[in-house]
C-alpha cells in the first residue's frame, strides 16, 4: 500500500500521484505541466495498460491535461469524476487536443523546410474524445466501491465548478488507511460556487500549497474593483483586457459584469459592449448556465429560480470564429474584452495584447494566478516590452491586478480546511505549490497545526503500512540556460542602472500614500524572490 509522487511536487502544475494498494493502481490527476519547469517529473511507473482507474480532481488542464495522452497509450478503464467535471473535459479535453495537433502541424512545416525530425502530437482530438467516453459521473459525499476494499468519496472543493477534493479508502491485509487528496482548493465566498468541503477525518492528505505563503486579506470588493477599472479605462478611451481563464474565471467575471451592468454603475457609457473571446470559454459558459444545481451556490440558485441567467447580459458577445476575434479591435469603441489564456502563453489573448499593450488609453487586468517564466507574470513585474509574433510591443498600456479574487484557498484558508480533521493526520503531504512555498506552507503546517508534514519530490514513494519513504528521489533542478560571459557582463551592467534608478524613484516617494507605499513594496519583494531562487 503505497504512494508515488509524479508531478506537482514542489512545482504548481502537472499534478499526478499514483495508488499502488489491494492490487490495484490508481492515479489520482495526470495533468499538464504549463508555465517554466522547476524540476523534472519522473515517468509513471507502470504501464498505461496496467493502470486500474483514474480518480480526477476537476477539469483543469493542469490535472487533467494528460489523460488522453494516457488513453492513447492503451488506458481503457474507468475515469471517476463529477458530471460538471465530465462536461468541462469534454470541451477542453478537445481544446487541449486541438494544440497539440496545431503546435505539431506548425513544428513539421518547419522541419520539412530544415530537414529535421517530423513530431508526433502527445495526443489527438479523436484520443480526447475517447477518453471523455470513460468518465463515470460521481456525486458529492456518496461513497463509490470502486474495487473490493476500495472506496472513493467526493468532496466539493469550491475551486471551479464541479471540483472536488477526493477521499480514498484502502483495506488490505485487515488494515485500513484513509487518504484524502485536497485537489485545488477555493477560495471563499465567491460567486457562483459553494465554498470548500471540510473534512473530518483521513490518516493521510496531498494537500495544495499554490497561496500557501499568502494571504488574500479581507474579502474584497470585486464589483467596486471592477467598476473602478472600466470607468477610468473608459474614460480615457482605452479597452480593458483581462486575460482570463476561459473556465471558472471568464464566468466569475461575467457574473460580476452583469451586475455592474444591472446597477448602472458605468457613467457615460452606456450599455458597453463585452466580448468573450474564446472558443473554449464560450461553450464553457453554456456549461455554466445549464441546470447543474448541485454545484452552484444558493444565491446563484435564487437568480436560477427567478428566471435570470446569471452570466449573460445584453450588448455581451460571444466570438466563435477568428474573423470576429479580429473584427474586435477593428471597432474603437471602448470595450471590455475577455480571453484566453489566463496567463497569456496561447490563445486570441496574445493578439488582443498585440493590439492593445502599447496603447496608454488601454488596461491590462489580471485576475488569476501567474507562474513563473509566463508572459503574464512578465507583464505584472514590470516588462517594458515583450515580443509577440515577432514584433517588439512597448508596454505603455496600465497594468494592474484584481485584489483577492483568485480561485485557490490562501494560506490560513488551507491551514483552516486541513484543521478541521479531528485526529491528526499520520502525515501531511505538501504539493502543487512553488518549490519554496511548499516547502514554507510544510513549516506553516507544523507550527499552526501540530501535524507531521513534509513536501515530496517527483519520484517519492512512501508506504501508507510501514508510515514511512521507502524510495526518496535525488531531486533533478531544470538548468536555465545560460548566455556567453559577454552577454552576462553587460545584463548585470544593465541590471545595476536599473537598481540604482529604481532606489531614486524610493526616495522620491517617501511621502507618499501608505496604501501606495505598501503596493510598492510588495511588487519589489516579489520581484526579490524571484530573483533569490538563482541562489
Amino acid at each position: 500500500m503505497k504512494l508515488t509522487f509524479i508531478g506537482a511536487d514542489h512545482e504548481v502544475t502537472g499534478s499526478c500521484t499514483l495508488i499502488e494498494a489491494c492490487g490495484k493502481k490508481i492515479i489520482v490527476d495526470c495533468g499538464l505541466e504549463q508555465g517554466a519547469d522547476t524540476y523534472l517529473n519522473c515517468e509513471i511507473p507502470v504501464p498505461a495498460k496496467e493502470i486500474d482507474a483514474v480518480l480526477l480532481t476537476h477539469a483543469h488542464i493542469d490535472h487533467s491535461g494528460k489523460i488522453p495522452a494516457l488513453v492513447a497509450s492503451g488506458y481503457d478503464k474507468p475515469i471517476y469524476a463529477t458530471e460538471a467535471t465530465r462536461r468541462l473535459c469534454d470541451i477542453m479535453l478537445r481544446d487541449s487536443a486541438h494544440i497539440q495537433e496545431s503546435d505539431a502541424e506548425w513544428k513539421n512545416r518547419k522541419a520539412k523546410r530544415s530537414g529535421k525530425s517530423m513530431v508526433v502530437p502527445m495526443y489527438t482530438t479523436l484520443d480526447a474524445e475517447e477518453a471523455v467516453k470513460k468518465f463515470v459521473p460521481c456525486y458529492y459525499d456518496q461513497d463509490y466501491p470502486i474495487f473490493e476494499n476500495i472506496t472513493i468519496r467526493f468532496l466539493d472543493a469550491g475551486h471551479l465548478l464541479g471540483s472536488s477534493s477526493i477521499l480514498v479508502t484502502l483495506t488490505e491485509d485487515g488494515e485500513t488507511r484513509t487518504v484524502l487528496f485536497s485537489g485545488d482548493l477555493g477560495n471563499v465566498e465567491r460567486p457562483l460556487i459553494k465554498d470548500p468541503e471540510k473534512p473530518e477525518a483521513a490518516d493521510f492528505v496531498i494537500i495544495e500549497s499554490t497561496y500557501g505563503d499568502r494571504l488574500h486579506g479581507p474579502r474584497p470588493d470585486y464589483v467596486g474593483q471592477l467598476t473602478e477599472i472600466i470607468q477610468d479605462t473608459f474614460d480615457r478611451g482605452g479597452n480593458v483586457v483581462i486575460p482570463s481563464f476561459a473556465i471558472g474565471r471568464t464566468q466569475l467575471l461575467l457574473y460580476l459584469i452583469r451586475i455592474i451592468k444591472d446597477q448602472e454603475l458605468i457613467k457615460g457609457h452606456p450599455n458597453f459592449p463585452v466580448y468573450v473571446d474564446s472558443p473554449l470559454a464560450v461553450e464553457a459558459t453554456e456549461i455554466y448556465a445549464s441546470p447543474l444545481r448541485e454545484f452552484f451556490d444558493e444565491e446563484t440558485l435564487s437568480l436560477l429560480d427567478q428566471g435570470i441567467n446569471p452570466i449573460k447580459f445584453e450588448n455581451l458577445h460571444l466570438s466563435l470564429s477568428s474573423e470576429e476575434s479580429k473584427q474586435i479591435n477593428v471597432d474603437k469603441e471602448p470595450k471590455v474584452i475577455l480571453s484566453a489564456s489566463g496567463m497569456c502563453e496561447a490563445g486570441r489573448i496574445r493578439h488582443h495584447l498585440k493590439h492593445n499593450l502599447w496603447r496608454k488609453e488601454s488596461t491590462i487586468v489580471f485576475v488569476g494566478y501567474q507562474s513563473e517564466g509566463t508572459l503574464g507574470r512578465k507583464l505584472l513585474d514590470g516588462v517594458e516590452s515583450v515580443k509577440l509574433f515577432n514584433d517588439d510591443i512597448a508596454v505603455n498600456a496600465k497594468i494592474t491586478e484584481m485584489a483577492g479574487i483568485s480561485g485557490h484557498s490562501d494560506r490560513d484558508q488551507l491551514l483552516g480546511w486541513l484543521g478541521n480533521i479531528k485526529m491528526p493526520p499520520k502525515k501531511v503531504f505538501v504539493n502543487h505549490g512553488d518549490d519554496k512555498v511548499c516547502d514554507t506552507f510544510v513549516e506553516s503546517v507544523r507550527e499552526k497545526l501540530g501535524f507531521d508534514a513534509v513536501a515530496p519530490y517527483s519520484g517519492d514513494v512512501y508506504d501508507l503500512l510501514q508510515e514511512s519513504f521507502i524510495e526518496v528521489a535525488t531531486p533533478q533542478r531544470i538548468a536555465k540556460k545560460s548566455s556567453v560571459k559577454e552577454k552576462i557582463s553587460a545584463a548585470y551592467q544593465n541590471l545595476l542602472v536599473a537598481a540604482q534608478r529604481l532606489m531614486k524613484v524610493v526616495e522620491a516617494n517617501k511621502y507618499g500614500a501608505n496604501k501606495d507605499l505598501e503596493k510598492f513594496a510588495e511588487r519589489i519583494n516579489s520581484l526579490c524572490d524571484k530573483y533569490e531562487k538563482w541562489d
